[in-house]
């Protein structure tokens, strides 16, 4: 039977659709495979994988803590952290333990003042209220100690605070070094951060200079961030080093360039605590306790923060100024 034109039309428009359609879902598919191998390398370990770090009492660092001193639960250091991204703190792959350089920080402090740690997940805007009307004890947060916080918080450093600027493993950029090295670059940046202010410096500085300006990228995900810089459609990222180091395990991305976090000023990551509260003293001792005994080291180390290590705990090292 001889088809008419009608239904010849009809079967090649359904046969062009299906066509159509069968490019689109392969574009989809092929988009979405290095989004997923992207996330892959974001795998959130088990608690189980991470057996914690426990610290034996350290008398030195006991006999610091102030008498009668009432804990906000009795036996127990009350931490908060903030549990949003490794390898600061996030929670483990079964959703309920909070697992990171963070949360094993503030375990080896407890446990060397002879206290269990209670560990409680905070916003990271809320911290400071909840510290100062005596909520928690302390906080283990990548708190930065700065001239301005001091005047409310006591500090005891545990970590440097750096910057990192991070390409693409097989990309062109060798080293970045001074401010003039971003200019024309596309940059992944965290959108109100230290490093976005840092950046926006150095952009007007190289602008003023007659040099090309940044283009800023800002991604409500890190991981499309990261995707951004490995794809070729940003240059480099300049992110928390901690944060930069832990992703770069893959050997997907090679970091270009390191800056303190006050740049350029130093700047220290500390466990705060109520200003004259009077744990200070003892957490300062509790943390070089753990440098001498080497559990401090492994916790940087299982973290890939080795580089970020303080060789010994300070109370109230000197704070960051204004930029």
């Amino acid at each position: 039977m001889t088809q008419s034109p009608a239904s010849r039309r009809r079967l090649f428009n359904i046969a062009a659709i299906v066509v159509v359609l069968a490019i689109g879902i392969t574009a989809i598919l092929l988009t979405r495979k290095p989004a997923e191998q992207a996330q892959a390398t974001t795998r959130k370990p088990a608690a189980a994988e991470l057996p914690p770090l426990q610290a034996a009492p350290d008398k030195a660092a006991i006999a610091l803590l102030p008498a009668g001193h009432r804990f906000v639960k009795p036996g127990a250091l009350t931490v908060a952290t903030v549990a949003a991204a490794l390898p600061l703190g996030d929670y483990a792959a079964d959703g309920k333990q909070v697992i990171g350089v963070e949360p094993d920080i503030a375990r080896l402090v407890a446990t060397s003042l002879g206290l269990e740690l209670h560990l409680v997940p905070v916003a990271w805007a809320d911290w400071p209220l909840g510290l100062e009307s005596g909520k928690y004890d302390a906080v283990i947060a990548n708190v930065t100690v700065t001239e301005l916080r001091k005047q409310k918080f006591d500090f005891s450093s545990y970590r440097y605070d750096l910057l990192g600027i991070y390409t693409r493993s097989d990309g062109p950029i060798k080293q970045i070094t001074q401010p003039s090295d971003v200019a024309g670059l596309k940059v992944v940046v965290g959108a109100s951060t230290n490093q976005d202010q840092i950046l926006r410096h150095w952009d007007a500085r190289n602008v003023a200079a007659g040099l090309k300006p940044v283009e800023f990228q800002y991604f409500d995900d890190a991981v499309v961030g990261r995707l951004a810089v490995i794809t070729g459609r940003a240059d480099v990222s300049f992110e928390p080093n901690a944060t930069g180091a832990y992703a770069a395990r893959d050997g997907k991305v090679r970091r270009v360039g390191l800056f303190p976090g006050g740049w350029p000023q130093a700047a220290a990551i500390s466990v705060t605590t109520r200003k004259g509260s009077g744990l200070a003293e003892a957490i300062t001792q509790a943390i070089n306790a753990q440098i001498d005994s080497g559990l401090y080291a492994k916790a940087l180390v299982r973290w890939n923060l080795a580089e970020e290590a303080v060789p010994r705990s300070q109370t109230n090292p000197p704070g960051l100024g204004e930029l």
